[in-house]
């Protein structure tokens, strides 16, 4: 028996603040994924799927890009993994009078919660200029819509496609295929908004923007250092991979300004002592830092190490490594001598007994992984602080061998095979050349808008058409008032989609939304059954094969969806001689193209059908090679800045509460930080607290301190006495992106600075009765 959506949206009156966690998981780790799968479910589909995820012929979650152990358990799924795929496998429908009884502006009053929770899409639906209600159209008749609107744009780059990276390697290939077809590389993704400055900096110093260990490479490491993240609720099976490291002999810091449960002690639901015991204390060590100073942090850790180097010459660098596969040293040991202590602790917020613990565990260890996640990537100096970590890392050949190496943990399932497939407004002369070489046309070179750069073009009225695949781009991109005009200002919106989210509210002239397959379901085509594949974080890529049937026999899958774009679009150019009919027909065409087109994939189609995939090459990692433009890794120099508070500020990051998957929020529950029924709370030291004159449960208003007249403030919110770093501060993503302006950006990738947002925080104006 499934749950009925809720009629009603939800409010925060109801809020229940409690303390927070100091452990993850157990028992009510497997209760709180299970209960709400059983009731939504049913018994027997929840049995199915749950046995099915992340298994070697099963389906591959959907919650994050974590990597799958060669030997699975029967439950290899966190919780979650859970709440993701009874999000989408619910069968409850969105009704064909849904969208009599809510106009476009109803739907702007909801929540995210109360969108996603009104069941799956199983119809295309069209809002025609003027209307401010969609009505059901045939499948032919929305791509007619969208073909017609495409070929009356005065140029391609009118046009721009976005992705999620949910969307499977042979989507994401088709999908940009379709997109160079048609004339632009306006390509801007998800990886724009969180790990674009991994890829920017990563690429440039070791050649490669992608991972550097193995999954094994966790058990077999000294000392692990975990940098602005926080696995517990965003990629909680990595804490059953870092109990298995403790318990090989692994050290572990946690480098963040929140103290997360999942960091501190961990209960495994899968062994006694998770069950019956205390479970594991993770961190050894908690550097509680001040938001932007992990930069200042790393290169005071590099100075101890060049000062032991000097103090016992020839004992503490890997100079063989270094002499063989790095430049430039000299410059780097010359810059770091010059850094200041002061400043230092100043940027960190921390002690100098706090540096030297983490700089002699590092000094100590011979096997060193540093792992990092958005709160290192989305700071201003977010490229300058990953280049620090590789320079971290190269000082004593942390890369390249078993146990050590550079792990950025990407988000989103399948972001990163996404940008492998070519979903990149910056993609490179070699991989348009292959493109050209195989479908024989001229793909267009000049580069495409990313996220940011899109909102400013449809600011601009440069951008008139604009698709997303999957994803909810106008809750996920900062700035959300200023994203929306922009999202509205376009002539047609097109939303590619399993469920209602915001970005179906705030749309342009014209819109449609085009409801598609998900992972769990089995796609059928004209070959018979077809399945998709993914590559997780460490390069592993792998079928994921779909297990119950489609909650409605309508439903076309991203494939297929595109395909017949590109035929209604595309179908008349005489210079194109793409059979798109052949890729919805039989994946396994569209895999032999990518074998041919994408380095890495060669006889695709047979090696992805081995029970455990196939890994990609990765130089650094399989034969310590950089295919940097200096043929080596380059250690890097980099000016330390850190972010300024001025009296009477704070500084504020976005994040994530436990029962949210980005912008898709599963409850308005976040239990490991003791808040319940409710998400308009702003985080805030009890000291900061005292300093500011407010008090704990007080309702403030918060304002951004930008240099523009643009007024954002979060209004109304309720302060929670939190023990966060001093001068820091934090609220959930998306409700807080409105604070964080547009024009704030990372050097260099154009990532939004959502984690280190200026923000001043008073008494609210009108504050609502508590």
């Amino acid at each position: 028996m499934t749950e009925k959506p809720p009629v009603d949206d939800v409010t925060d009156d109801d809020i229940e603040i409690g303390p927070p966690r100091d452990w993850a998981a157990g028992v009510p780790g497997v209760l709180h994924s299970m209960e709400p799968a059983i009731k939504q479910l049913g018994l027997a589909r929840t049995v199915k799927l749950m046995t099915s995820l992340n298994q070697k012929d099963g389906f591959d979650c959907m919650s994050c890009a974590w990597p799958d152990p060669h030997h699975r358990k029967v439950a290899e799924f966190c919780e979650n993994g859970a709440k993701a795929v009874t999000w989408e496998a619910n069968p409850v429908l969105v009704p064909d009078t849904f969208w009599a009884e809510h106009s476009i502006s109803d739907l702007l009053n909801k929540s995210e919660y109360w969108l996603g929770m009104q069941g799956r899409l199983t119809k295309p639906v069209h809002k025609p200029v003027g209307s401010d209600h969609y009505h059901e159209v045939s499948w032919r008749e929305a791509f007619d819509i969208m073909a017609t609107k495409l070929r009356s744009l005065a140029s391609p780059d009118e046009a721009s496609f976005y992705t999620s990276g949910r969307t499977s390697n042979e989507a994401a290939f088709i999908y940009q295929l379709f997109v160079r077809a048609f004339g632009t590389n306006n390509l801007p993704d998800c990886s724009n908004m969180c790990h674009e400055s991994t890829s920017l900096a990563m690429a440039e110093v070791v050649g490669i923007g992608k991972s550097t260990i193995a999954y094994d490479d966790f058990e077999q490491a000294d000392l692990i250092i975990i940098l602005g993240q926080n696995p517990g609720t965003n990629h909680p099976r990595m804490l059953t991979a870092l109990e298995d490291a403790k318990r090989k002999g692994a050290t572990i810091v946690a480098v963040n300004p929140l103290p997360e449960a999942g960091l501190r002690r961990y209960k495994n639901p899968q062994v006694p002592r998770g069950i019956v015991g205390r479970g594991t204390n993770i961190a050894d060590q908690f550097v509680q830092i001040r938001l932007g100073g992990d930069m200042a942090l790393l290169q005071a850790v590099a100075k101890r190490v060049l000062e032991a180097e000097d103090a016992a010459p020839g004992t503490v660098l890997d100079h063989e490594f270094l002499a063989e596969h790095t430049v430039g040293l000299d410059a780097f040991r010359e810059h770091i001598a010059q850094v200041d202590d002061d400043e230092v602790l100043l940027a960190t917020g921390l002690d100098r007994a706090e540096i030297d613990e983490l700089a002699d565990r590092y000094l100590s260890s011979d096997r060193v992984i540093i792992t990092w996640a958005m709160g290192i990537t989305q700071h201003r100096k977010a490229v300058d602080t990953i280049k620090e970590i590789i320079n971290l890392l190269l000082l004593r050949g942390n890369i390249g061998k078993p146990g050590a190496g550079a792990s950025p943990i990407r988000g989103h399932s399948n972001v990163q095979g996404d940008r492998t497939m070519g979903i990149w407004e910056q993609v490179s002369d070699e991989f348009l050349d292959a493109l050209q070489k195989e479908f024989r046309f001229d793909p267009p070179r000049e580069h495409g808008v990313d996220a940011l750069k899109g909102i400013k073009a449809m600011q601009d009225g440069r951008i008139r058409f604009w698709m997303g695949m999957g994803g909810n781009l106008v809750a996920a991109i900062s700035d959300t008032q200023l994203a929306e005009a922009a999202m509205r200002g376009t002539d047609m919106t097109v939303q590619v989609s399993t469920k209602l989210n915001r970005s179906h509210a705030v749309v342009g002239a014209e819109a449609l939304i085009l409801p598609t397959m998900g992972r769990t379901e089995i796609d059928i085509q004209k070959s018979g059954p077809q399945f998709v594949s993914v590559e997780d974080t460490v390069c592993a890529v792998h079928g994921s094969h779909g297990q119950v049937p489609p909650v409605a026999p309508d439903l076309l899958s991203e494939i297929a969806i595109v395909s017949r774009l590109a035929q209604a679009t595309l179908g008349d150019r005489a210079d194109l001689e793409i059979d798109w009919q052949a890729f919805e027909d039989d994946y396994d065409t569209l895999r032999d193209h990518i074998s041919r087109v994408v380095p890495g994939f060669e006889r695709y189609s047979e090696r992805v059908r081995s029970r455990d995939g196939f890994v990609l090459p990765n130089g650094p990692r399989d034969s310590r090679t950089f295919p940097t433009k200096a043929g080596k890794a380059i250690i890097t120099v980099n000016d330390l800045e850190h972010v300024e508070r001025p009296e009477g500020r704070l500084l504020l990051q976005t994040l994530r509460s436990h029962d949210q998957y980005n912008t898709t929020i599963y409850s308005l529950n976040d239990r490991y930080r003791g808040i319940k029924k409710g998400r308009e709370v702003v985080f805030i030291n009890p000291d900061d607290l005292t300093e500011l004159g407010l008090v704990d449960g007080q309702r403030v208003d918060v304002f951004t301190e930008w240099t523009d007249d643009v007024e954002r403030v979060l209004r109304d919110y309720r302060v929670v006495a939190y023990p966060t770093a001093r001068g820091c501060a934090a609220a959930y993503f998306p409700e807080a992106n409105v604070l964080v302006p547009l024009d704030s950006a990372a050097i260099g990738s154009n990532t939004p600075v959502s984690k280190a947002v200026l923000v001043r925080v008073v008494p609210a104006a009108v504050p609502s009765v508590v």
